[in-house]
């Protein structure tokens, strides 16, 4: 036998030891992701949202999941409020809550200048938690949007926010120019 065909040998007995333990250590590995995936799943259902601190909504973590309108000096989560009109004539709560419920929102608590509310994502069933505090003496609605678990959310928090900002802003429009424009026909 020469060395050149003890090498070949050697080679294939080599590669089929690495084929073994790659199917072996690949299925371990997908199993592993699905159970973790899972157990994420149970955890962002079973939490709930932070709520107020001391009257505003709680910063976020140091996570990349997560933007809040409420504190100006963490820029890395910072986005602007809504801004309600000064010469609104509409009731932003009750518009606020539909056009939230129109997106998928679930309300979970309410009270008469805060709401919690829930998305879940369509695939895996992820919860993500939005917070909405209307502060009527400076004419803004605060928000704060986060999911529960992970560390990255691919940009979800703060593109929820912002369709909620352009949605809410259209709504208001809409409702304001209806009560503009007078009756026709002299109808009352």
């Amino acid at each position: 036998m020469t060395a050149k065909t003890t090498d070949n040998k050697l080679l294939a007995s080599k590669k089929k030891a690495h084929m073994k333990a790659v199917s072996i250590i690949l299925p371990i590995l997908i199993v592993t992701f699905i159970v973790l995936l899972f157990n994420y799943r149970g955890i962002s259902k079973a939490g709930e949202a932070p709520g107020l601190v001391e009257g505003i909504l709680s910063k976020c973590p140091n996570k990349r999941n997560c933007v809040c309108s409420e504190h100006k000096d963490d820029a890395k989560h910072y986005i602007d409020p809504i801004i309600i009109p000064q010469n609104s004539k509409v009731d932003t709560f009750p518009l606020l809550k539909n056009v939230i419920r129109e997106m998928g929102g679930n309300v979970q608590v309410e009270s008469n200048n805060y709401l919690a509310v829930t998305f879940t994502s369509s695939i895996l069933k992820f919860v993500d938690d939005l917070e909405i505090r209307i502060d009527s003496t400076q004419k803004v609605i605060h928000i704060r949007s986060a999911s529960r678990v992970g560390y990255s959310d691919m940009g979800v928090n703060r593109k929820r926010t912002e369709l909620l900002k352009k949605l809410f802003n259209n709504e208001v429009s809409k409702a304001n120019k209806s009560l503009d424009t007078p009756p026709k026909n002299g109808s009352l």
